[in-house]
């Protein structure tokens, strides 16, 4: 059998200038997310002891569902970008830690546009600073992510309206978007 081999990660990362906002282009479908999820972005700020707050939001029929957690280095003594990320569900309700893999497999020269992935290759998202992306560069990446063993045929495309929604929508704070996805409807 064929030892697969081990995807290529971003090294040297430079965490302060990936914080900020980064709208999600595309990506492999989640039951954690709603299947009409729209306008679906992660901003991300730096604390001071090098750990990343995370916060995912995503609209639904209107409300803005969201889920807050926090990023760190998996190994710190390496300069490979590869985090985990852990999140306290239900979001309502938060109580049960599920640590995740985040594994930044390619980040444009200028930190606008990346490639993120984990090793089980059963998640992939296709970020930007803004909410659309140039379909020459989207094809480069969907490629890079395809050279990385990822099936790529899996990949939806996120839709955004324009202007993207300003802040906080109104919420979905009963977690509803978390059970239907947990029971897929």
């Amino acid at each position: 059998m064929e030892k697969q081999k081990e995807m290529k990660v971003v090294e040297g990362l430079d965490l302060e200038r990936y914080m900020g906002r980064w709208y999600e282009i595309a990506s492999f479908p989640s039951r954690d997310q709603p299947k009409d999820g729209a306008n679906t972005r992660a901003t991300y700020k730096l604390n001071t002891d090098g750990t990343v707050d995370v916060l995912n939001e995503t609209w639904s029929g209107g409300k803005r569902g969201f889920i807050q957690g926090s990023a760190f280095k998996a190994n710190p003594n390496n300069d490979e970008a590869k985090f985990k990320v852990k999140f306290y569900l239900p979001p309502f309700l938060p109580i049960i830690p599920v640590t995740g893999n985040y594994w930044v497999l390619f980040i444009a020269h200028d930190y606008h546009y990346a490639l993120i992935g984990e090793p089980t290759k059963k998640s992939l998202w296709i970020l930007c600073r803004e909410t659309r992306l140039d379909d020459e560069i989207y094809d480069e990446i969907v490629e890079k992510a395809k050279e990385e063993g990822y099936d790529v045929t899996k990949l939806r495309k996120t839709p955004h309206t324009d202007p993207p929604p300003e802040e906080e929508g109104p919420q979905d704070n009963k977690g509803i978007w978390w059970f239907k996805s947990i029971f897929g409807k």
